[in-house]
């Protein structure tokens, strides 16, 4: 049986359905929200929590959500990111282009371990309910042990012998907790593990900023997958940065290194192709 007009247009109008925004001719509403009265009171970090939680923060809230992303707006150069937003525009690409590039490359091993950390703590978490973590971080850690991990994300850092992010971040979290802004739990989990990781140990495994930042999301009741998505948009800043330096520069066709600088050629000798015409 044919659908009239109206079935048709219903599920037409049914297609796409969002809780976020509100748009008709003349009007534009974010989760209720009349754009014009967010525009100038309403702070970026304030949007991040409004569209991907669907309420707008509490001041503390938003301050704390904003001082963890911009921790992690950039970290030089030589972050595979940032390096690839470069060479991308002097190959030629646009900032858009050199954007998505660097972007793409923010997959597990570089760009997820913010996320990864979280679902760390959250196993901790459900595991140890409101009670002390100790026991449950032990369970983790040697889960992870077992399954050939070598690093635990959020810990450890190959430049900083201790991340001069982590401190300040970590002061903020202890006077949104005092104040009641946050309850604490992430906190304890997360310094749990650092003691467990720590423990026996000449020199500590200290935290890193993707494990206080995971922290912060955590407590902040953000899912693990969105702790990925909002260090991106961090991170983000920083590319459109060393894009845009990069073509003020005018370099042009840029590798890795210098071609001055050679790699390292670990494979046979020269050698002459073999007469293959006589077999």
């Amino acid at each position: 049986m044919a659908k009239t007009p109206e079935q048709l247009l219903a599920e037409a109008t049914a297609w796409w359905t969002t809780d976020i925004i509100d748009i008709e001719p003349g009007k534009i509403a974010v989760r209720g929200y009349p754009i014009e009265e967010l525009i100038g009171s309403a702070g970026f970090a304030d949007m991040v929590y409004l569209l991907l939680r669907g309420e707008l923060p509490e001041r503390p809230e938003a301050g704390l959500l904003e001082a963890a992303m911009v921790a992690s707006v950039d970290h030089g150069p030589q972050a595979p990111a940032i390096a690839i937003s470069r060479i991308a525009v002097t190959c030629g690409l646009p900032v858009n282009g050199a954007m998505a590039s660097a972007i793409n490359a923010l997959d597990d091993i570089h760009g997820g371990a913010g996320q990864q950390c979280m679902e760390l703590y959250r196993e901790i978490a459900a595991e140890a309910g409101e009670g002390d973590p100790a026991r449950a971080v032990a369970g983790a850690l040697q889960r992870r042990r077992d399954a050939g991990t070598r690093y635990i994300p959020g810990f450890g850092h190959r430049f900083h012998p201790v991340d001069p992010r982590t401190p300040r971040l970590f002061a903020l979290l202890d006077a949104a907790r005092s104040a009641g802004v946050v309850e604490g739990r992430f906190i304890r989990i997360g310094r749990a593990v650092e003691a467990a990781l720590g423990a026996g140990r000449a020199r500590p495994v200290p935290m890193n900023i993707d494990g206080v930042t995971a922290v912060i999301y955590s407590e902040l009741g953000f899912a693990p997958e969105l702790g990925r998505g909002i260090f991106i948009l961090s991170r983000a800043l920083g590319i459109l940065a060393h894009a845009w330096e990069e073509t003020r520069q005018g370099g042009r066709l840029k590798g890795p290194m210098p071609r001055d600088i050679p790699y390292r050629y670990t494979g046979p000798p020269r050698r002459s192709v073999p007469d293959r015409r006589r077999k």
